[in-house]
């Protein structure tokens, strides 16, 4: 019998997910398994079209596939042991001969922040023996870092597929860049794809760890761009350590200057200037803050990722940049109330155009979630940033608020605090905030009680993503309140995976 213990990744196997953002694997069900797989999956999408969402529960086998130890063990050693899969799914047929175009996936239609460390994952699963021919997803190794698809040699040479027998699957950083190949043979080609979250900071290794320090795979075929440091950040953030690039590189002055300006250039050298700025102690994390403030949306986000790096001496900066935000909103509400009740004003106006609003006036919507993006990531050691990032929940910018929800649940102080104004964005005017909302909330599990009430109301939204993430946020906290809740949920919601057009009833 097969056992259930999550078969985890070795360290050369993680040293390759970490450079290239992907890994191959195979599950070693019977072939029997999968061509009952696949046969349902042709009845289902003939009779009835693309299941959608509820792939899972309309092919109930398919939950077997998420229980291999081969599975559990790649998503526990990449996310960690608590790992959350989205609500999310979508089962991918491919019958073209004209190849599909370079992608990265969207956070379902809305727009958040990409990040270097594996926070979500997903897992493209091939159900039928899947050779070059028949059209297999192609990943582009390593561009799970760059916001843009920048080759200087080519595309298809740096092209890895995922092909192979039957129960073969990709494990990809979520960010990478992807696509499907052409189906050549006319067949049809399924690609399952499920995503996954990761609901708990490392604190220790969560993969099969042998050697404690990092060094890059040997014969591995580097992606675009070396990045050394980058690369051995995500290693020992992965085995806990936050802020380990801290004061680790000796610069002086000018080597300061020349990458402060190299972070407007080419992405991946823009991006390993930042995190050699990140390690050299307090003037490269000041050349950071002063790019993050000062430079556009592609170098504040390429400082963002420095910062966010940088340990302790990044978050003075950072709280002054969310400080700021909140006094200059303040500073334009009390002018536009003094509007509205008729007066003069001059004082308000004059509060808001003295002399420190040319400096208020940088904190744009992307210098601020960028900031508040770097908070997170450096967690506790941020966590005198929680006044300012509960501040910001009231900012009239999505995407600020969504950022600050996404890092309230990162922090490892004042957990009341937090608590309270993430049972606030759950009634956010803002469908990704509400979502965003109770995936933190699921990082704090029971300390996040106090927020029933509003996940409750939350699981009566509109939106299907809030709705599904609210229980399973209720899953997570785990008190005996939450589960009660969560049962009558589900049982109010049952959904039988048998009944279809043709099988209304019976039997």
């Amino acid at each position: 019998m097969q056992s259930n213990t999550p078969l985890l990744l070795t360290d050369e196997q993680m040293r390759t997910f970490i450079m290239n953002g992907c890994l191959f694997l195979k599950t070693d069900f019977p072939r029997e398994f999968h061509e009952s797989l696949v046969e349902q999956l042709n009845t289902v999408y003939t009779e009835e079209g693309n299941p959608g969402n509820n792939l899972l529960p309309r092919i109930r086998e398919l939950r077997k596939v998420f229980d291999h130890p081969v599975v559990t063990g790649a998503l526990t050693s990449v996310l960690g042991p608590n790992y959350m899969m989205h609500a999310h799914r979508h089962g991918h047929f491919n019958a073209s001969s004209v190849a599909g175009g370079w992608h990265k996936d969207s956070y379902w239609g809305y727009n958040r922040i990409r990040n270097h460390h594996p926070q979500w994952a997903m897992i493209m699963y091939f159900p039928q023996d899947t050779p070059v021919e028949l059209g297999p997803t192609g990943v582009l190794p390593g561009t799970q870092n760059y916001e843009s698809r920048t080759f200087e040699g080519n595309e298809q040479e740096a092209e890895v597929l995922a092909s192979g027998e039957a129960g073969t699957f990709a494990l990809i950083h979520y960010d990478i860049w992807h696509r499907s190949t052409p189906n050549v043979l006319g067949q049809p080609r399924y690609m399952l794809k499920f995503e996954f979250m990761r609901t708990e900071m490392p604190q220790a290794p969560s993969w099969n760890n042998v050697e404690s320090e990092w060094r890059k795979p040997e014969g591995l075929k580097l992606p675009i761009a070396e990045h050394d440091l980058m690369w051995e950040e995500s290693w020992y953030w992965l085995s806990g350590r936050v802020g380990s690039l801290a004061d680790t590189v000796v610069s002086d002055q000018d080597r300061i200057h020349a990458l402060a300006a190299e972070l407007s250039g080419f992405e991946p050298l823009a991006i390993n200037a930042a995190y050699t700025l990140a390690a050299s102690g307090q003037s490269g994390v000041e050349a950071l803050v002063t790019a993050l403030r000062g430079g556009n949306a592609n170098v504040s986000r390429i400082a963002a990722y420095g910062l966010s790096v940088a340990g302790r001496a990044a978050v003075k900066g950072l709280v002054a940049i969310a400080a700021d935000a909140n006094a200059a909103a303040l500073m334009k509400a009390e002018a536009s109330a003094a509007v509205e009740a008729g007066t003069s004003a001059d004082e308000n106006t004059d509060a808001f155009e003295n002399a420190k609003a040319n400096e208020l006036a940088k904190a744009n919507e992307e210098i601020i979630a960028h900031a508040v993006f770097a908070l997170g990531e450096l967690r506790g050691l941020a966590s005198e940033a929680v006044p300012a990032l509960v501040g910001l929940m009231q900012h009239s910018s999505e995407k600020i608020r969504c950022a600050v929800v996404d890092a309230l649940g990162l922090m490892e102080a004042e957990l009341d605090m937090v608590v309270a104004a993430l049972a606030g964005g759950l009634q956010d005017e803002s469908a990704q905030v509400r979502f965003m909302s109770s995936l933190a909330l699921s990082r704090l599990g029971a300390i996040a009680e106090a927020a029933i009430p509003a996940l409750e109301i939350a699981m009566d939204d509109e939106n299907r993503y809030v709705r599904a993430h609210a229980a399973e946020c209720l899953n997570y906290i785990g008190t005996e309140r939450a589960k009660d809740t969560l049962i009558k949920f589900l049982l109010n919601a049952r959904w039988c995976p048998t009944t279809s057009a043709k099988n209304a009833f019976y039997p």
